[in-house]
């Protein structure tokens, strides 16, 4: 199995015991919308749980490591399907952030502006993982946002950039993240962190036309 997959499974498994277990009290349903990315969601992981059943025949025993597996997917359909319980008011509703906060613990977000980051904090994500380049990550591509930069002023960068690649391992490594996760807009200097950061920390990209308009609800489907 995959080692990721399993330090997840783990992790999610982890979370769900230190939940209180009170009795919820079911309301009565409420009108509303059904959220249907988060319903489509829910059925691709059943079906995913659903492979469980066909190599674990005849008997239908999982040891410690696919039952971790199996259980953490479970775990994950419940949680959609709470969100969409609280939708229509059967259950309490979660907060946004709290959520976005929970999810972006081991998530290290890099983006290009500092007004990006604020909007991030206000969203539930904590400072420490996010990160501000400034610059480029490689010190060519500064010629690219700026082709008059004076050759004389590209070593100065480059010990910049040397620093804010140094913060991205440091946080890596000391925070045992599992990701790094570019949001940027769509503009040059958003298009070569992008490009930079899948090649040389295998992230993964989200470009938007303006993160200005973006909500808490719209940041946490991103980052999920």
């Amino acid at each position: 199995m995959d080692k990721l997959r399993f330090q997840q499974a783990q992790k999610l498994i982890e979370e769900a015991g230190n939940r209180e277990t009170t009795e919820i009290k079911l309301n009565k349903p409420q009108k509303g919308f059904i959220n249907t990315s988060v319903f489509e969601k829910s059925l691709e992981e059943i079906i995913e749980a659903e492979e469980f059943l066909y190599f674990s025949r005849p008997s239908h025993k999982l040891d410690k490591e696919e039952a971790e597996l199996f259980c953490a997917k479970i775990l994950s359909v419940r949680g959609k399907l709470d969100e969409i319980l609280s939708d229509f008011g059967v259950i309490p509703k979660v907060s946004v952030e709290n959520e976005i906060k929970k999810i972006s613990e081991k998530i290290l977000i890099l983006t290009t502006k500092n007004n990006f980051k604020k909007i991030f904090i206000k969203f539930g994500v904590d400072p420490q993982n996010i990160i501000v380049t400034g610059v480029p990550l490689k010190a060519s591509d500064m010629q690219t946002l700026n082709p008059k930069i004076p050759a004389s002023a590209l070593e100065g960068i480059s010990k910049k950039i040397e620093h804010v690649k140094s913060d991205i391992e440091r946080k890596i490594a000391n925070l045992n993240l599992d990701k790094v996760l570019v949001v940027v807009e769509n503009d040059k200097a958003g298009e070569i962190l992008a490009k930079r950061s899948v090649e040389f920390y295998n992230a993964e990209i989200v470009s938007l036309e303006n993160l200005k308009d973006i909500t808490p609800p719209n940041f946490k489907e991103i980052i999920s």
